[in-house]
Formats: structure tokens, sequence, C-alpha cells
């Protein structure tokens, strides 16, 4: 198999794995075809390889920067900016599990906070089933909270990255 073909299946594979880590698959596509390459690309040539429009890889690169898996690079006597992924592959993992905390873990431990603290009203078994509901998954989400946190801790950790990989 030719290198262009291998890359072109990875970049269409992870785009459709990143619907179900919640980015677009566009964005997945972009992240692939970053990855797949030790240099950086500049946006006219990630709008050729992966056929979207500037202003969708423009906000998709954005979105990659600001989940620190992409970083811009300029080179000197180039107008044009660089992206280059991040490969680390403990780095990636960690910077994910951080940002998606950050979005999904943590609005929802404060939602299930409120409506905790918050006085129900209702018929008394609707409103004890309810709360159990709330406390269950605040239960939930704090493992998920406590199990990222472990797992920085592990990727912080060159013995405990030795250890896993080791025993694997």
């Amino acid at each position: 198999m030719k290198l262009e073909e291998g890359r072109s299946k990875f970049i269409q594979a992870w785009g459709s794995l990143g619907s179900s880590w919640g980015i677009s698959k566009s964005m997945a596509q972009i992240h692939a075809l970053l990855l797949s390459y030790p240099e950086g690309l500049s946006a006219d040539e990630i709008m050729e390889q992966v056929q979207l429009s500037r202003g969708n890889v423009n906000t998709n690169v954005r979105e990659l920067i600001n989940w620190r898996l992409v970083r811009k690079e300029t080179v000197l006597g180039e107008r044009k900016e660089f992206f280059v992924a991040l490969h680390d592959v403990h780095t990636i993992s960690q910077n994910i599990m951080e940002e998606r905390k950050r979005r999904e873990l943590e609005p929802v431990r404060r939602l299930l906070n409120e409506l905790k603290a918050a006085t129900l009203e209702g018929k008394e078994e609707d409103v004890k089933h309810f709360q159990s509901l709330l406390s269950d998954l605040a239960d939930f989400v704090s493992q998920m909270e406590n199990l990222t946190n472990l797992m920085t801790k592990i990727n912080n950790n060159n013995y405990m990255k030795k250890l896993i990989k080791a025993i694997s």
C-alpha cells in the first residue's frame, strides 16, 4: 500500500471516530492529516488534502489549537502560517481528557449539584426517585472526574507510563 493510500484511510477513519468523541468529522480529519505529517502544513495544503473550505479549515484549526492538539508556527521568509500537530500520544490523550472534562463533566456536575440543592415539589415517590437519580449521576460524574485526574497523573509520570506499557 502506498503512503498516500494509508494516509487517506487513516484520515477517513479518524474523521469517523471524531464524532464519537464529541468533535466534528472535519476537525478530526484535519487533526488526522496533521498527525500524519512530521512537519506543519499551511491552511492551503490542508484545504487541498481534505477538500474543505477555507472557513471550515480555519474554524477547525482554531478549535484544534484551543484543544492544545495543534500549534501554529511561522517560517522565516514565509508569509503563510503552518499548523503542526502534537505527536506525543500521551500528551494528546491528556489534552483530550482535560478538554472533555472541562466541556462535558464540569457543566453536568454543576447542574447536578444545583438540582440536588433545590427544594423539589411534587409527589413524594417521584421526588425521591428523581433525587436518587441525581445522587447516582453525581457519584458517577465524580468517579469520571477522579478517573480523568488519575489518568493525568499517570500521563505526567514516566515511571507509570513504562509500568503500564510493560504490563500491557
